[in-house]
């Protein structure tokens, strides 16, 4: 599973002097290529690519960068700053010095060089390969200037060394990198240089087989000679023209909603299957005793309720029932009892007992104090009163819910703007793993339980009918 991507420092404190005289005034990631400044197009292709958070490690005009950047906030990023100061750090020293903005494992890449590449493919790599940096690399054969590394793809990264490149190197330094905040720190203990090459560091990972590779197939772009300027115009106006403006608005926000869905997973993996756990041993005793099963919702978990009863009555076995399935005696009891008590006359007028149990799909949980879904805190007081297994899949911190609940899973808040649909939609992730964990189905389903196989588009795979 992919995870959110880490932080990426940008490499931008260079003099530019093969670009004098456009680089006399300002830096060389304001000068204008495509129509815009070159940082506009590298912010705005991380943000595209999942990126959230950037530190831009400036140098000579920086202020000019940070005035142009700000916050990031247009980009959809969060933008912060480190300047080398009176006197250049170097590429090394300056990631050294942006190390308490960028935790513990994060990308590097360079303020003059554009990159066609998939940053989450690259982290991914980084994660299963468990080393201390991975660099990516591009077979070059001195195309692109002079190859530095040694990479083989049966054996991986053996080497690389800018400073005194062998015969045996076809690829070059692709530029984009990750590193781990340890490995930088242990090689700045042992040399104590506080203004060094980056590459120097990554030269000694390589020889210690400590510095994974990722070979990638699409040229770099930079701006860092009047030639590579040349190019990455030519580059970066095709793609501006082949790439719809609408796209470049609406992708963000859709890579960043899957992003959150993934870590969402991972939390609820992590961290809430002794709540899921409870759940099915609650339902398996419901089960066994005849007791039935009532699901409250409200809003989109309404719908989400009227779903589960299909599921936990057919696949599992359990009698189940939803209040607001019946519209008509709904709206009866709203009209002449009121909201507040709807559900608890409902589950009044059903005989709710000891053997019954209660499972609630809501955003917030209700809240007494804030008067929020009265309808399910006062079904919930009503089954602590009858002696009714209360469970819940909720969002936010659970509310009320979550407080009397016998077992409740609590959806992860990752993003603020996205509370509602992501506690809703893992209503339904949470209850498809309860009705299919062989602990609780006592029925096969549909597709699952059909063995005729189509082919798969390459002709050769049997797939079974899904």
């Amino acid at each position: 599973m992919i995870e959110r991507l880490p932080p990426i420092a940008i490499l931008a404190g260079g003099l530019a002097t093969r670009l004098k005289p456009l680089t006399d005034k300002i830096p060389k990631a304001l000068i204008e290529v495509a129509g815009r400044p070159f940082i506009d197009h590298l912010l705005q292709n991380l943000s595209e690519q999942g990126v959230t958070k950037v530190v831009l490690c400036t140098g000579l005009f920086g202020d000019q960068l940070e005035s142009h950047v700000g916050d990031g906030s247009h980009f959809n990023l969060q933008v912060r700053y480190s300047n080398d100061g009176p006197v250049p750090l170097g590429t090394g020293g300056a990631l050294l010095q942006a190390l308490p903005l960028l935790g513990n494992e994060f990308f590097v890449t360079y303020g003059d060089t554009f990159l066609d590449i998939a940053y989450p493919e690259v982290f991914q790599s980084f994660k299963n390969a468990s080393k201390s940096g991975l660099m990516t690399v591009l077979e070059n054969q001195n195309q692109w200037g002079t190859s530095n590394t040694e990479f083989s793809r049966t054996r991986g990264l053996i080497e690389h060394n800018k400073r005194a490149p062998t015969p045996r190197m076809h690829h070059i330094d692709y530029g984009l990198s990750l590193l781990t905040r340890q490995s930088l720190e242990n090689w700045h203990r042992e040399h104590l240089a506080p203004a060094f090459d980056l590459n120097d560091l990554f030269t000694d990972l390589s020889r210690q087989q400590l510095l994974a590779g990722f070979e990638v197939k699409n040229r770099f772009y930079e701006i860092g000679t009047p030639q590579g300027l040349k190019e990455t115009t030519q580059f970066l106006t095709e793609r501006s023209e082949r790439k719809s403006p609408m796209t470049t608005q609406l992708r963000p926000y859709i890579e960043n909603y899957f992003q959150d869905a993934a870590q969402i997973c991972s939390i609820l993996n992590q961290k809430q299957i002794p709540q899921m756990e409870s759940m099915i041993q609650i339902l398996r005793e419901i089960r066994s005793t005849g007791g039935r099963l009532f699901i409250l919702g409200v809003g989109g978990s309404a719908g989400n309720a009227t779903h589960a009863v299909n599921d936990f009555r057919k696949i599992v076995g359990i009698e189940t029932y939803a209040p607001t399935d019946n519209v008509s005696e709904l709206t009866a009891r709203i009209n002449d009892d009121g909201w507040n008590t709807v559900f608890a006359n409902w589950l009044m007028g059903s005989r709710l007992s000891s053997k019954d149990g209660i499972l609630v799909f809501s955003v917030g949980g209700g809240n007494e104090a804030k008067n929020v879904s009265m309808n399910i805190v006062m079904a919930l007081k009503l089954a602590q009163e009858r002696g009714a297994k209360i469970m819940g899949i909720v969002g936010r911190d659970g509310g009320f819910t979550a407080k009397v609940a016998d077992a409740c899973v609590i959806v992860p808040t990752i993003n603020g703007d996205a509370v509602t649909p992501h506690a809703e939609a893992f209503q339904a992730v949470v209850w498809h793993m309860l009705v299919s964990h062989p602990a609780l189905k006592a029925n096969e389903m549909k597709w699952e339980s059909t063995e005729t196989t189509q082919v798969s588009p390459d002709a050769k795979t049997p797939l079974r009918a899904n």
